[in-house]
């Protein structure tokens, strides 16, 4: 018989056991699913849940609503990092990329900053048609995170990567299929299914084998340590400049005028 178990609820994350699986839903629509300082906090602790569980062989991220992250509440950026080593955001971050138990993402919507690059630490990703992706972190005057600037090249292409983290253009479902940031395009309503569906297949894989061969896919975990690091510490600099201060109250005064 599967154990079904709520380990953690609340209007903003939910996360549960469903047999060998671990799932985290992202629940705060209203705000289109925007990272809080708790729900970033809530997830790392899910992870070491999951890490220490070994009846949990797989994790399922999704989303409650229309968009799967509109990203980083950029509320947090509103005064300068006290501590940028101890910030939430960068904490995840690492959580994320240090992560053993194997982890599946379903996308609908809108998945912006933080939204995009945690993908490329998952290892298995399903989209919605609809599904939307940018990486806005230039325009907003400060640096992409997550390791992002190595492994985005290295996964599309430089080209592509200049196009989407310089420029800052978005694209599609279709586009990420084809770049490979994305495993497999479905209808909305049929997008968290199919990744329950992939992460159950790999809960009934041989643990030690899954996991010497995600290890090694993943690449070498000290070298993505170290770009996380290099980009926070410029992150964390660029929040203190007056262009990037600007930046942020222009796109404060945007939402407040129903500009965006």
């Amino acid at each position: 018989m599967e154990t079904r178990e709520t380990f953690m609820q609340n209007r903003e994350l939910i996360v549960s056991r469903d047999g060998p699986l671990m799932r985290i839903v992202i629940d705060r629509p209203a705000k289109r699913n925007a990272l809080s300082r708790p729900m970033y906090e809530a997830m790392i602790a899910a992870f070491a849940k999951a890490d220490a569980d070994e009846e949990i062989r797989a994790i399922v991220l999704s989303s409650a609503g229309d968009d799967f992250t509109a990203g980083n509440d950029l509320e947090d950026f509103r005064r300068p990092l006290d501590n940028v080593q101890e910030f939430s955001a960068l904490r995840f971050v690492r959580a994320l990329a240090a992560l053993q138990t194997p982890i599946v993402a379903a996308v609908v919507g809108d998945a912006v900053g933080v939204g995009v690059t945690m993908l490329f630490h998952c290892d298995l990703v399903y989209a919605s048609h609809g599904a939307r992706f940018k990486m806005p972190f230039v325009d907003l005057g400060v640096i992409p995170e997550a390791a992002s600037t190595l492994l985005v090249p290295q996964r599309i292409g430089h080209v592509k990567a200049t196009e989407f983290m310089l420029l800052c253009e978005s694209f599609g479902a279709s586009e990420a299929l084809r770049l490979g940031v994305v495993n497999a395009v479905a209808g909305f309503d049929e997008v968290e299914e199919m990744a329950l569906d992939a992460a159950r297949r790999l809960a009934a894989k041989p643990r030690a084998a899954l996991a010497a061969t995600r290890r090694l896919l993943r690449g070498d975990a000290a070298t993505i340590a170290a770009r996380i690091e290099e980009e926070a510490a410029l992150f964390a600099a660029a929040l203190t400049t007056r262009e990037t201060r600007a930046r942020l109250e222009a796109f404060f005064a945007g939402v407040k005028d129903g500009e965006l």
